[in-house]
């Protein structure tokens, strides 16, 4: 990283709709990896056979300490016996990840079938990942921070009120992949339908033909009480975090809803 941008190069420089979508903004791609509910992580796990593996995983992006001038890392929270976390026992025995978040916006809806989109945000990042060892106090001790961090991002304040700390099987059965980042980018689509010069001449093609764009967000819904819980209330903190996930949901999705393309911003300056 160089000036707050991961620098380009053939692995991670964006070729197609570079110059509108293109973005290498170091906190940019950082809130869409800690902002996407699922990431994508793909690795080879056998050499001796290159078929590639994509599972879904939670994780997020920090940095430890906090107080540290260290880039952030992505941290992954898996099953002591998946294939994913048995391999990487230590730094030394790193592998190569691509991770991928990618959150949806909105449904692009042009005069042509050839014009329609997603309004989206996307980023792929490139690292080396292997196990925290929590043999030593020091990766215990980095180990239990990313598993707070990894359980605040489904909903923040979630590890605090819950029963912490875990205990010895929890912590034995629970694997936290570290990845360094190398290089990434993100793509970003944050505007209305894009029509070709000669349909936006067509009147009788605008009159017939609706246009515009749907906005897309994820919505958290009431929460529901399990068959055992005995707390009446549903928390305050929990109530606050489904409220303004939604209302910045909302927001963000109607704002890029109503922006204009690039060019035609251009045009109108």
């Amino acid at each position: 990283m160089e000036d707050g941008e991961y620098i380009k190069n053939p692995t991670n420089t964006v070729n197609r709709h570079g110059k509108d979508y293109a973005k290498y903004d170091a906190d940019l791609i950082h809130s869409i990896v800690n902002t996407a509910s699922v990431l994508h992580i793909s690795f080879v796990p056998d050499p001796s056979d290159p078929t590639p593996i994509i599972l879904p995983m939670i994780g997020q992006m920090g940095t430890y300490p906090p107080s540290s001038s260290s880039p952030p890392a992505i941290y992954l929270h898996g099953y002591v016996s998946s294939r994913l976390m048995r391999l990487g026992a230590s730094p030394s025995d790193s592998f190569s990840v691509c991770v991928c978040a990618t959150i949806v916006d909105g449904l692009v809806l042009a005069l042509t079938p050839f014009s329609h989109s997603y309004n989206y945000r996307s980023a792929v990042l490139h690292g080396r990942a292997y196990a925290l060892d929590d043999s030593t106090e020091e990766g215990r001790q980095e180990k239990l921070w990313a598993m707070e961090l990894v359980t605040d991002s489904v909903v923040a304040g979630r590890w605090e009120n819950t029963r912490v700390p875990p205990d010895g099987g929890e912590l034995q059965s629970t694997r936290i992949l570290k990845v360094e980042v190398e290089s990434a980018s993100a793509k970003v689509r944050d505007f209305g339908p894009k029509d070709e010069r000669k349909d936006l001449k067509r009147e009788e093609v605008r009159e017939k033909v609706w246009t515009g764009v749907v906005p897309v967000q994820e919505v958290l819904g009431e929460p529901v009480g399990a068959s055992y819980n005995k707390v009446e209330e549903v928390p305050g903190y929990l109530r606050e975090y489904v409220r303004e996930r939604n209302i910045e949901a909302s927001k963000y999705a109607r704002k890029t809803a109503c922006a204009e393309p690039p060019e035609r911003k251009k045009r109108e300056e």
